[in-house]
């Protein structure tokens, strides 16, 4: 019988603190929403991203991983920046090409050919 009534009193005091701490709250009220924690050492804007700034990106961690537009906003950076120098490369090695076909054209003309020796 004792230790029936130590439940009931244990109980209705759980309950008692459970309906104190939902209800009450405190003078301040519910918690204020956090601001969730961002990206602190971007990708750089002033210059192009290099080796050294993808080795030292770190993201925050999030309840599930990583923030995700943070992730996407890095990888997007960097997709953009690949792009531009592939691009950049391919005029490069068309223009290098175009410059070797000119470098090579006045050169076979200035050979005298088997009909030039006659």
């Amino acid at each position: 019988m004792v230790m029936f009534l130590f439940l009931v009193v244990a109980l209705a005091v759980v309950v008692a603190a459970v309906t104190l701490a939902v209800v009450g709250g405190g003078e301040s009220g519910p918690l204020p929403e956090v601001a969730p924690e961002r990206l602190r050492d971007p990708l750089p804007e002033d210059r192009p991203v290099d080796r050294a700034d993808l080795e030292s990106l770190r993201f925050p961690v999030a309840p599930r991983g990583y923030r995700m537009a943070d992730v996407d906003d890095a990888l997007g950076r960097v997709a953009a920046e690949l792009a531009e120098r592939d691009a950049r490369i391919a005029d490069l090695e068309s223009a290098l090409a175009g410059a070797r076909a000119a470098a090579a054209a006045p050169a076979r003309q200035e050979k005298p050919g088997p009909e030039d020796q006659r």
